[in-house]
């Protein structure tokens, strides 16, 4: 029978003085604050157990549980984890049988750091004590599994192929096109006008891909500061610049590895990031800012455009080998006014997604207003055509949209410049061809919709000189 609380603990061969020393003084140190001890050998052996542990255990008077491997007494204690890896486990709660012991486990080591056993300590034979600690901590758990849980949602593909509405010959094309790209892993550059639905295809090659199950991460280049791009895509290394954070950020490329990374408005990424962006592509690798490590990811490039890549290529604005890296698999979607069959099905499918009026079955869209639509350019593509319906919707004073509610809807064509003010001099001409510049920037915005990117690429100027023109003669769009 084992010795009692009170006794120091019990040599057995092959247990070094250094380890039974610290196993002694720990002993004495807490033995008024536990409710019961064990010590195991290098081999996780029992070569010592006190008299509260074992009536906690329930053991048999007559049993000696000296040698015995510890699993064989506690079936479900740690203690050979403790002596294999060295690393103590300063609270735990272990289950035995029907109940809950709330236990530390410490390592005994050397002089020379080997680890010679480990000495365990019951502190409560009941987790009473710690249910408010217990609650929270699970509360707490719920929350990160729900919060983790949502983002998983939000980095997954939100689109799948069908959500591309269309019937026409050239969506048909389109669709094959998209699922056999979809089936193999080269970098997909998807080139269309604003609001053809870059992203939607997008998300539906991700969906059909093999690595649908991976994340779906989004960047639009254009909307991040320049000087934020290099972090947003490689990460930040902790401390690396005054105010970072102390812990490691990732970027898009660790964040998407094992599924897609998608770059929309690629044409947009400073010459400064396209170089180190280039390596990423060759080797897979990134370095985080600030960071001397380098990190291997597997991530599927889809990047899209409304530029013309091959021109900025031409003038030097676009690197050639990384336009040639991201054009292995080119995806060209069609304009809306090349697929004007498709205007009817495609006002059925927005006009679900239009707020209707309570009690209101749905609406109603005449073949007449259907004609007067499929007359438009449609510089804006799809994305135009669901704010004229939501606009023809918030005009409409019944469900039916006929062509005088569309026709109210339509954009209008920008109202031609005041003639400036009769000017003499050498200022008349500056002031006729600040005119005209005025008047062509309302005209590109008008036959755009609105969108400045688009609007700055037909005029065939940079987007911060387009800013500039804005700011220069006072236009709000």
């Amino acid at each position: 029978m084992s010795a009692p609380s009170s006794s120091p603990p019990r040599l057995v061969p092959g247990h070094g003085p250094a380890g039974v020393e610290q196993a002694v003084n720990a002993f004495g140190l807490l033995r008024d604050y536990f409710e019961g001890a064990i010590i195991v050998d290098a081999r996780s052996r029992i070569t010592w157990i006190d008299q509260r542990y074992r009536e906690l255990l329930k053991l048999a008077p007559d049993l000696d549980p000296v040698g015995l491997p510890v699993e064989a007494i506690i079936p479900h204690s740690l203690m050979r984890r403790v002596v294999e890896t060295g690393k103590p486990t300063l609270l735990d709660i272990m289950r035995f049988d029907d109940r809950q012991f709330v236990v530390c486990r410490i390592p005994l080591k050397d002089e020379a750091g080997t680890v010679e056993g480990a000495i365990g300590f019951v502190f409560y034979d009941t987790v009473d004590y710690l249910e408010p600690i217990l609650e929270k901590f699970e509360t707490l758990h719920r929350q990160l599994t729900r919060a983790q849980a949502a983002l998983t949602r939000e980095r997954q593909a939100k689109y799948s192929l069908s959500s591309f509405v269309g019937a026409s010959e050239a969506v048909k094309e389109l669709k094959a096109q998209v699922r056999r790209y979809a089936l193999r892993e080269g970098t997909v550059l998807i080139l269309g006008e604003t609001g053809t639905g870059k992203e939607l295809l997008a998300h539906a090659i991700h969906q059909q891909s093999d690595r649908a199950d991976g994340p779906f991460v989004a960047i639009n280049v254009a909307a991040v500061p320049e000087q934020l791009l290099e972090a947003e895509f490689f990460g930040v290394a902790p401390g690396a610049y005054t105010g970072a954070d102390r812990k490691p950020r990732p970027g898009k490329f660790e964040l998407a590895h094992g599924g897609t990374l998608f770059l929309d408005e690629i044409g947009d990424m400073p010459p400064a990031i396209q170089a180190k962006f280039l390596r990423v592509l060759q080797e897979g690798e990134v370095e985080a800012l600030g960071s001397n490590r380098v990190r291997k990811v597997d991530v599927r490039i889809i990047a899209a455009t409304a530029q013309r890549l091959e021109a900025k290529v031409a003038e030097r604005s676009f690197r050639a080998d990384l336009y040639y890296r991201l054009a292995v698999l080119t995806v060209l979607i069609p304009p809306l006014r090349q697929r004007r069959d498709d205007i009817a099905i495609l006002c059925e499918t927005l006009l679900e997604q239009v707020m209707r009026p309570p009690g209101q079955r749905g609406w109603m869209l005449l073949p007449e207003a259907i004609r007067l639509l499929e007359c438009h350019d449609w510089p804006g593509n799809v994305r135009e055509l669901r704010n004229v319906l939501e606009r023809a919707a918030a005009l409409a004073p019944s469900e039916v949209l006929d062509a005088a509610a569309i026709r109210r809807a339509m954009p209008q064509s920008a109202p031609p410049p005041a003639p400036p003010p009769a000017a003499a001099g050498t200022g008349d001409l500056a002031t006729r061809l600040a005119a005209a510049e005025r008047e062509a920037i309302l005209a590109a915005l008008a036959a755009s919709a609105g969108e400045k990117l688009e609007a700055a690429r037909r005029l065939g100027v940079s987007r911060s000189q387009f800013y500039e023109k804005l700011r220069r003669h006072n236009i709000v769009s």
